[in-house]
C-alpha cells in the first residue's frame, strides 16, 4: 500500500480519518481557495479537493493523497463559508432558521505515483428548527463554531439546532465522507479494514 497523506490541517478531518485505523500523515496544502466566477458550490468543492491533493504531489511523489473541501448553501443558493466570528455566525444561523442548508463535500484521492485521481462530491442536507436570537446566541457562546461552515458542529451541540437531516453519509457533514473515501481506497487496492 502506498502511504496515505491527508492534505488538511483540520482536526475534524484528522479525527474522521483515524476511524479507518490506517496510518497517515497530515500536511496542509497552500492553495487559493477562492471561488471562480459563476462556480457552483459543487464545482468549487470538487476543484478545491483535487487542487489540495495535487498541491502536495511534489513533496509526496509515491503516495495516496486525500484532499477534501466543503461549502454550505442556503435554500436560495447563497454559499456559506466559515464565519470566523460571532456576528457572522449569528447571521448564518438566522438565515438557516426554519430552512435547509445543503453541504457539499468534495473529496479527491490522488495517486501521485500514477497521476490518477478519483474525485467526488457528497451532498448532505440539514433542516433547521426555527431558531430565535436567544437560542442562537446561547449556542454560539457554548460551542463557538467559528471555524465551521454553516456555524455549527454537528458532532457536538449543533445537533440541537436540527429538525432533521438527509444524505448518504453523515461523515460528509463533518468534512470527510468516509463511505466514499473507502470506495476510493478499495479501488487503489487498500484494504479497509
Amino acid at each position: 500500500m502506498l502511504p496515505l497523506v491527508l492534505a488538511s490541517s483540520s482536526a475534524y478531518r484528522r479525527t474522521l480519518l483515524e476511524r479507518l485505523h490506517l496510518p497517515f500523515i497530515c500536511q496542509a496544502p497552500q492553495i487559493d481557495e477562492s471561488a471562480l466566477p459563476g462556480e457552483s458550490a459543487e464545482q468549487l468543492v470538487r476543484r478545491l479537493a483535487e487542487q489540495k491533493a495535487r498541491a502536495l504531489a511534489g513533496q509526496y511523489p509515491r503516495h495516496l493523497i486525500i484532499g477534501s473541501d466543503q461549502a454550505a448553501t442556503l435554500a436560495d443558493g447563497r454559499i456559506l463559508g466559515k464565519p470566523h466570528d460571532f456576528a457572522r455566525a449569528r447571521e448564518q444561523l438566522r438565515a438557516a432558521s426554519g430552512s435547509s442548508v445543503t453541504f457539499y463535500t468534495g473529496l479527491c484521492l490522488y495517486n501521485s505515483q500514477s497521476d490518477h485521481s478519483q474525485v467526488a462530491c457528497t451532498p448532505f442536507t440539514v433542516h433547521f428548527r426555527a431558531l430565535d436570537d436567544a437560542r442562537i446566541e446561547r449556542y454560539l457562546h457554548l460551542e463557538q463554531p467559528y471555524d465551521c461552515a454553516g456555524s455549527f458542529k454537528s458532532e457536538g451541540l449543533g445537533v440541537s439546532l436540527f429538525r432533521s437531516t438527509e444524505g448518504e453519509d453523515a461523515t460528509s457533514l463533518i468534512g470527510l465522507p468516509l463511505i466514499r473515501l473507502i470506495d476510493m481506497l478499495l479501488a487503489e487496492g487498500v484494504q479497509v479494514p
